[in-house]
């Protein structure tokens, strides 16, 4: 099935002058011709392995046929490590001159200084989803380029659970999972990491209650200790009746096989898990999450954007942001989505039947915050979550989760 992703995609790509290093003398970079078209550059890119990997070395590939002068080298760090590394490898000098990262590290990259502002924001925003400009926002100032979009939902076997009896609330998942368990000894109705806030955050999420605030940058509160998120998470810790396993023992890589196996009717992940669940031989199908108790539309998860980001500290930023615009051209998005599955981050048509599920559940998503508080999230967010599945009073875990985060 072809389908359209959000707003109109701009065909042309920009028209960048290459202007060499911001490091170069003022006078030519003020004249914005600071460096020749002819002279020789070569842009290191640090991406992770399994699929983005291939994509900058194809793309670079590509970017190269028609900027003969320049080469983009592909170096191997990890999505999860790049924030950390550039802070170490950016002010000697042996950092990339481009680097992905998730769009949560960003208020963690801008108040370290490492990062430069998207060029012609205007027209990047533009072209890319909503979602993605404004996840790459911040303080009022653009930065980076999305080269993907992601959100998780509600996967489900088809070989045990009909696409007609898939649950549009969760509690009507808890009767069936209870009844589908009752039935099936050796197989569970339901699974998920109910150790990671990336997936439990949507139990804090009814009545428009969103972390760190309605935009995302209150800093005053977590908003994970509200009267909505309490009840939410009480709810969570109920569901400890249906999948009786001791959060340990419901890793992401455990739930994931598990459901990969055929050994669970319904689990909760994302587009990444496309191909291995597809190359497993699963007839499954994709759907947005149920809705929370008192609620009528899908529970609001986290919606991520994967950004390519300028280092502070290149050589040749203006090359660099130039190959980073090449990266949203529908050509490369299209190519993006062959080598990964990941949702592309512009106005582009990808052929895939589970592409209506997560786009249903975008519509509910929120971007990630990516203030600096954010660094403090996972850990205390992931330990407290564990706490209220094994039976912690949830007042009390989520009060104490709210002081850890905002330190005052």
């Amino acid at each position: 099935m072809k389908i359209k992703i959000a707003s109109v995609c701009v065909a042309a790509a920009m028209a960048l002058a290459l202007s060499g290093c911001a490091k170069k003398d003022a006078a030519s970079a003020a004249a914005g011709n600071g460096g020749s078209k002819t002279e020789k550059v070569e842009l290191t890119v640090w991406e992770s392995l399994s699929g983005p990997d291939q994509f900058i070395i194809q793309a670079g590939q590509a970017y190269t046929k028609t900027h003969p002068n320049v080469a983009v080298n592909f170096v191997n760090v990890e999505l999860g490590d790049t924030s950390g590394q550039i802070a170490l490898d950016g002010p000697g000098g042996v950092g990339p001159d481009l680097f992905v990262a998730p769009h949560d590290k960003l208020g963690e990259l801008v108040t370290g200084g490492h990062i430069k502002p998207t060029v012609d924001p205007e027209g990047v925003t533009k072209e890319v989803l909503g979602a993605c400009s404004q996840a790459l926002t911040y303080d009022g100032t653009m930065y980076g380029y999305p080269v993907s979009a992601e959100t998780y939902a509600l996967f489900y076997n088809k070989a045990l659970i009909s696409e007609s009896d898939v649950p549009k609330t969760w509690e009507d998942l808890a009767k069936w999972a209870k009844d589908f368990n009752a039935k099936n000894p050796n197989k569970y109705g339901f699974v998920m990491d109910v150790g990671n806030g990336y997936y439990t955050i949507i139990f804090t999420t009814a009545k428009h209650n969103r972390l760190f605030g309605p935009t995302g940058a209150d800093t005053s509160s977590s908003y994970l200790n509200t009267p909505a998120a309490v009840s939410g998470m009480k709810f969570f810790q109920s569901l400890h009746g249906i999948l009786n396993i001791p959060a340990a023992d419901l890793a992401t890589a455990t739930c994931d096989a598990a459901f990969q196996s055929g050994n669970a009717a319904m689990h909760i992940t994302g587009l990444w898990n496309i191909k291995p669940f597809e190359d497993a031989g699963l007839d499954f199908g994709v759907a947005p999450l149920p809705s929370l108790p008192g609620e009528s539309t899908p529970a609001a998860s986290f919606s991520g954007t994967r950004a390519m980001f300028v280092s502070e500290y290149s050589d040749h930023a203006a090359e660099a942001a130039d190959f980073a615009r090449f990266l949203l051209t529908p050509e490369m998005q299209q190519l993006r989505f062959n080598l990964t599955g990941a949702m592309p981050s512009i106005n582009t048509q990808v052929s895939s039947k589970y592409m209506p599920g997560f786009l249903k559940q975008l519509d509910y998503a929120f971007p990630m915050p990516s203030i600096p508080e954010m660094g403090a999230f996972w850990d205390t967010m992931g330990n407290t979550s564990k706490n209220i599945w094994e039976g912690a009073d949830v007042q009390k875990e989520l009060d104490a989760c709210n002081a850890a985060i905002i330190k005052k």
